[in-house]
């Protein structure tokens, strides 16, 4: 795909990882009850953002790989809503971090996604 060797080298993937580990320590905070409610959830969401990152790298195609970055996207506006909805019920306070994570993820994936339908 270009002169990048893995995914992993990527900023985006790297950005998502570091989002996944605030993630789990904002969660662990979270009501006991709330385990497999939306303490789930929400892990599930951060996860599927470098999950289909590196997913769409190993299918070897464009075209896959632009699907996996648009359903990267979809997990990261998952994440924000359900980090919201979080902070509404108190369960979270505002993290300045995790609030700049996504805003960055979400440009960088707007930004490669664009790049790669261009080259089509």
């Amino acid at each position: 795909m270009s002169s990048i060797k893995s995914y992993k080298e990527l900023l985006v993937w790297q950005k998502s990882i570091e989002l996944v580990k605030e993630i789990y320590l904002q969660t662990e905070l979270f009501p006991a009850d709330e385990k497999f409610g939306l303490t789930s959830l929400i892990r599930r969401s951060v996860i599927s953002i470098p999950s289909n990152i590196a997913e769409g790298w190993g299918r070897m195609s464009r075209k896959n790989y632009i699907q996996f970055l648009r359903i990267s996207r979809g997990s990261l506006f998952e994440l924000e809503t359900q980090i919201i909805i979080s902070k509404e019920l108190k369960y979270c306070t505002y993290s300045e971090n995790i609030d700049s994570l996504i805003i960055e993820i979400s440009k960088m994936l707007n930004s490669l996604i664009k790049k790669l339908e261009e080259k089509q």
